[in-house]
């Protein structure tokens, strides 16, 4: 029988909607919608298009890290951006700056609001296990 494995950043919001963070299903590795909140849940950067992102990258980089993957081994993201337009080469960037030479499947979806108010932007993965670091 298989057996869960799942992560939580520790914050009210997972046990306020019934998430986790990430759940693995056996080589695949689900990352729910990562944003910029600190160690205690806390939203940070309102309306910060580029502090937000780089404090989401650095959730994802925690998730990652318990589960001993690399960005190399994500296989797709979908990005939920406000305000696209205004902030398409913001996202560019900040997604070549954290992958690098890697290129997973990407979905960037603009949307008129998030979760916070001044949020600006969230991230979910699947990451493959099987590929190489």
């Amino acid at each position: 029988m298989a057996t869960i494995d799942v992560f939580h950043h520790n914050v009210s919001a997972e046990s306020d909607f019934g998430y986790s963070q990430a759940i693995r299903s056996g080589e695949l590795i689900h990352v729910s919608g990562q944003l910029s909140l600190d160690e205690a849940g806390a939203f940070l950067h309102a309306d910060d298009f580029a502090a937000q992102l780089q404090q989401t990258h650095a959730n994802t980089d925690k998730v990652l890290d318990h589960y001993g993957v690399t960005r190399n081994q994500v296989v797709s993201q979908t990005l939920y951006v406000v305000n696209l337009r205004q902030n398409a080469a913001a996202t560019a960037e900040g997604n070549l700056a954290y992958f690098g030479d890697h290129r997973p499947a990407s979905t960037v979806l603009g949307v008129t609001e998030l979760t916070f108010p001044g949020q600006v932007v969230e991230i979910s993965f699947v990451v493959d296990t099987k590929l190489p670091r």
